[in-house]
């Protein structure tokens, strides 16, 4: 499984956590609410659906607003997916995880929309993580710009310290998250992936 398969798969399976949908309804959400699928297509979310029925942790449920009229019409009726209670264990098994690839930006995003239903512990590990990350990544960007300043015209160099203040911002954030669960007031386990949230992307940042 890619990478980017992956994180597909994980939000899908947290989006049904909530409740069933359609197809259409389903990418509607990731591109509402996640990011990091804006350009995605029906053509990559379908085959992970069907992998993901494959796979038992999913259902489909055939619907229809009017079951009788819907053939004589030619109407297709609508498929609505269900997350089912193997699907659930697994999606509660990778919430638990907390390593690496959790920290990557575009892992890090869809994790996020997600830490109402993670527990503490592992917000902690992941933020702290993506932190770490994100200062070996400044580290070395401020080295290399230290290298070659003098053989950077004005708009390159004006880049290249945008990249670092969106990295700089980024730290500053997680500092302010860390230490709201540090004290014991992190949002509440159960909250909706995209309530209260706007369509920034907190992983936007220059790599």
């Amino acid at each position: 499984m890619s990478r980017r398969s992956g994180v597909l798969e994980f939000a899908v399976l947290g989006l049904l956590r909530e409740s069933p949908m359609h197809g259409y309804e389903l990418r509607k959400r990731l591109n509402t609410s996640l990011g990091v699928f804006r350009a995605f297509s029906y053509g990559t979310l379908y085959p992970c659906l069907k992998t993901l029925v494959a796979q038992g942790w999913l259902a489909e449920e055939t619907t229809s607003d009017d079951p009788l009229a819907a053939p004589l019409a030619g109407r297709r009726a609508k498929i609505v997916y269900r997350l089912t209670s193997a699907g659930k264990e697994h999606f509660e098994d990778l919430l638990a995880q907390s390593g690496p690839d959790a920290w990557e930006d575009e892992q890090f995003g869809v994790r996020f929309a997600f830490f109402g239903h993670t527990e503490r512990d592992v917000r902690m590990r992941v933020l702290e993580g993506r932190r770490s990350r994100l200062e070996e990544r400044l580290e070395k960007m401020r080295a290399s710009l230290a290298r070659t300043r003098e053989r950077l015209d004005d708009y390159t160099l004006e880049l290249q310290r945008h990249g670092m203040e969106s990295v700089e911002r980024e730290v500053r954030w997680l500092n302010e998250l860390i230490e709201t669960e540090r004290a014991g007031r992190g949002r509440a386990k159960g909250r909706p992936a995209d309530q209260g949230r706007d369509d920034t992307n907190p992983t936007d940042t220059t790599k």
